[in-house]
């Protein structure tokens, strides 16, 4: 079993570290070809920044959606609750929306957010249990009932999916690495064996970025990191039953999510073992039992355990701790079936050479959202056509350049939503 696990860990994300003696050199804009761009419109906007936490327990609160209500601008928080939000000196009179799963709306004039740091509050929306429900309904049970109905809930056909991927590393507040691309990924049947291949179709790098001193940190798994994280499809040590044993659960509620109501369950690592488990809620569609979503992130039994899991190659004079792994994953329903249609994951570590004074932190972010499904038109990629967990996709992605297709949209903005993107380039996209 342990050597199982291990295996699942290993092909989520791993960072590869390569000592290197750098220039320290920051750029004001990322921009994705030619020289770096001078931050010549920064009067144009003011930033909103702030931190996004649960009422109740005071904690911080990942990934919420972020906007400016009305309109495609927006962001998401990272794995702390933290934001920044851009916003056009025209839309100064406008409105904030911060949204999540199980949570109430939050709303704001910009006026209000502006030149402070905002702590936000959300309130927990949960729907009162019926008192059946209480004395039927187990997490476990509820658990098993989801994985029994997945051949009934998901695609027992493969279908063509288009995505719209993004790959980031900061060292402490800088990014050092930004790159993103165009998907097409041969999706699997969820009833049988057979795993999903992933083709880069058009993608790019920013050249302007502050350069890594001290070492050089590069993400392994790049665009086939969001589909291992389908639970769905690779349930193996989160919903298998064979690793049950190894968590607690609890049934906290019900909640709302795109109209339709869900069974919260949660779940934590129990502290025995050595295994490195999750922590995190999964919400279960009430009436189908279908999986519609999971938060989770490296337990804290868990994560001093999982440090030679997440790192493939460092220098033996570099320390190396992992101070948190955060994964979100959403499903959508179509047509009678639900399928994958975002994916979120951020680690953050620290490095400290021995017998040095200072340290870095680095977190690197990888995230897609699928814009397009196909059950037609069927094309299993040839192997060598296909991206690898073995890929680093920073280095490759240039190899996919195509400055004609991003036209007016040639600055890679790395705080703007994956959403945002999407809808400025929506019209090309469905072309590809």
């Amino acid at each position: 079993m342990k050597t199982f696990v291990k295996r699942m860990l290993r092909k989520i994300d791993k960072v590869l570290i390569l000592f290197a003696l750098l220039n320290f050199i920051a750029g004001s804009e990322l921009t994705a070809i030619g020289k770096p761009k001078q931050n010549s419109d920064s009067a144009s906007y003011i930033s909103l920044t702030g931190k996004i936490i649960d009422k109740d327990s005071r904690n911080p609160i990942m990934f919420a959606n972020i906007f400016l209500t009305g309109t495609s601008i927006g962001t998401v928080a990272n794995a702390d609750g933290e934001f920044l939000l851009k916003v056009p000196n025209e839309r100064l009179n406008g409105e904030v929306s911060i949204t999540h799963i199980g949570y109430k709306n939050f709303k704001s004039a910009v006026e209000k957010m502006r030149n402070t740091e905002n702590t936000v509050v959300l309130e927990p929306e949960l729907i009162s249990l019926k008192e059946i429900i209480i004395q039927n309904e187990n997490p476990v049970d509820l658990l098993k009932k989801a994985i029994q109905n997945i051949p009934k809930n998901y695609r027992n056909t493969p279908s063509m999916v288009t995505g719209f991927y993004r790959e980031t590393i900061k060292q402490n507040r800088k990014y050092v690495s930004v790159a993103e691309a165009v998907l097409e990924t041969y999706k699997a049947p969820y009833d049988r064996l057979g795993s999903d291949k992933v083709k880069i179709v058009i993608g790019r790098k920013s050249q302007d970025v502050k350069k890594m001193d001290t070492v050089v940190v590069k993400l392994e798994g790049g665009p086939v990191t969001p589909f291992i994280l389908d639970i769905v499809k690779n349930p193996e040590d989160i919903l298998s039953e064979d690793i049950f044993k190894y968590y607690n659960y609890s049934l906290s509620g019900q909640v709302s999510l795109d109209n339709t109501r869900c069974y919260v369950v949660e779940f934590d690592q129990k502290p025995f073992g050595d295994l490195p488990l999750y922590k995190g809620k999964i919400y279960i569609e009430a009436d189908n039992y279908a999986i519609a979503g999971l938060e989770f992130s490296i337990s804290e039994y868990g994560m001093p355990l999982a440090n030679s899991l997440f790192v493939k190659k460092k220098p033996l004079t570099l320390k190396f701790e992992t101070q948190g792994a955060d994964y979100y994953v959403r499903y959508v329903k179509s047509n009678g079936k639900w399928n994958l249609n975002y994916v979120r994951a951020e680690l953050k570590f620290k490095c400290k050479w021995k017998r040095r004074l200072f340290s870095s932190t680095y977190a690197t972010m990888s995230e897609m959202a699928v814009t397009d499904i196909d059950t037609t038109n069927i094309n299993k990629f040839k192997t060598s056509e296909t991206t690898k967990l073995s890929d680093i996709f920073s280095d490759k992605v240039e190899d996919f350049k195509n400055t004609e297709f991003w036209g007016d949209y040639n600055i890679i903005k790395p705080d703007e939503s994956i959403q945002t993107a999407i809808n400025k380039l929506s019209k090309k996209l469905k072309k590809k």
